[in-house]
């Protein structure tokens, strides 16, 4: 076997290159202590959140400092939820839940939520046709009201589709734009049979009133990520080879807004083989923008766009987008704004906040942070059968 050896002057360049890279490293260890005190932040900061500018920093003031803790509270608040009245009352037997956004039309008020009957039965019973989740075997229904107390149930908005058709199981968990005299629904959707591993979709339908009728695309408009590949056969959700995207299983709780002159359809996106994480459940936002209001809708290459959030609340603020973001992950009850309706970033921690909360899109939204939380829908869970819809108010805001 012949060696070959290169003469040591080659080395020299790449020696005195790696040399350097660890003279450079050691001295950016050296100065880390001192690094989060040079200018970069404020003196208000330092004296607003009393940390002494020249001083040695604890990890905690270095995050205080780096996260920006020294915000005001504009933007936090705390909640009330009331009952309501009429056919919001509460009834044993049925389910109320998901209510949309709430619209108003002349003096009248509408929502649009997911109803169904039934009992909850869950997974693996042996009869396909039980109840698996409440919002199984769900249609969406629309209510009105003269003063937002007192609701009226006026019927069916958009039922579930025909044998053998991507929304034939159940649609459910609505949300409405209004938009050039249109009045558009966005929803969720699951073909038969609902299994622990069946893929949802997201569908859409439009009317000229918002009574109706309402008629659905052909096809769904959103669908979760195809690469995630399951382990085995077992009708079990967390068993995967790969996980694949962050919505590879789940994409929920649609929400469409008109945006930058682009439709932008916000939605929870839930993963192959959820974990669970320092926060919680293993759950994220994304969104998908399309120049026409029928698609395509196209997955930001920036998704996901948020590291925790159950069901979306989202509303226009100062050219940007406000998120209430609750229950789930690492962030969960904030209140995050993205100037740009893609990068977020936290405004305030809350101690909690409504559940699928409908806003009222009447509201003037840029009047303050908070002024689209004045009052809105919600749901609640009278028992693991049963939920209703009540009204969420803020309670004692700051900036109102």
């Amino acid at each position: 076997m012949t060696l070959f050896f290169r003469p040591i002057t080659n080395c020299l360049p790449v020696c005195l290159m790696a040399g350097a890279l660890i003279l450079l490293a050691g001295c950016g260890a050296a100065s880390s202590e001192s690094s989060a005190t040079e200018a970069t932040y404020s003196d208000e900061a330092y004296e607003f959140l009393a940390i002494p500018k020249d001083g040695k920093l604890s990890a905690a003031s270095k995050r205080a400092l780096e996260r920006h803790y020294d915000q005001g509270p504009e933007w936090y608040c705390e909640f009330t939820t009331h009952d309501l009245r009429g056919d919001f009352a509460f009834e044993e037997g049925v389910t109320r839940r998901d209510p949309s956004a709430v619209i108003t039309v002349g003096d009248t008020y509408y929502v649009y939520y997911s109803r169904g009957t039934g009992e909850t039965k869950g997974f693996h019973t042996g009869d396909p046709e039980n109840k698996v989740f409440p919002w199984d075997k769900c249609e969406i229904w629309y209510a009105t009201s003269q003063d937002g107390w007192e609701w009226k149930e006026q019927g069916l908005a958009v039922g579930r589709g025909a044998p053998g058709s991507f929304d034939d199981r159940s649609v459910f968990t609505p949300e409405v734009l209004v938009h050039q005299g249109k009045y558009i629904l966005v929803y969720q959707t699951v073909k038969a049979p609902y299994l622990n591993r069946v893929k949802n979709q997201v569908g859409m339908a439009i009317a000229d009133a918002p009574e109706g009728p309402f008629v659905k695309l052909e096809h769904p408009i959103l669908s979760p990520a195809d690469n995630g590949e399951w382990l085995g056969e077992e009708d079990n959700r967390f068993l995967v080879k790969k996980q694949g995207d962050f919505d590879s299983h789940k994409v929920h709780d649609p929400t469409l807004l008109f945006y930058k002159n682009k439709f932008y359809l916000y939605y929870k996106g839930e993963r192959m083989g959820e974990r669970k994480t320092f926060g919680g459940r293993e759950i994220r936002w994304g969104v998908a923008i399309a120049d026409q209001l029928e698609g395509p809708y196209v997955k930001s290459p920036y998704n996901p766009i948020t590291n925790s959030g159950h069901e979306l609340c989202i509303w226009p603020y100062k050219g940007g987008i406000a998120a209430l973001i609750i229950t789930d992950g690492p962030e969960r009850n904030t209140i995050q704004w993205a100037p740009d309706g893609i990068n977020f970033e936290i405004k305030s921690h809350i101690r909690w906040g409504p559940p699928a909360a409908g806003l009222v899109r009447e509201l003037n939204t840029e009047e303050s942070p908070l002024s689209a939380l004045r009052w809105g829908l919600t749901h609640e869970y009278v028992s693991r059968n049963w939920q209703r819809i009540k009204r969420f108010e803020l309670k004692n805001p700051v900036s109102i």
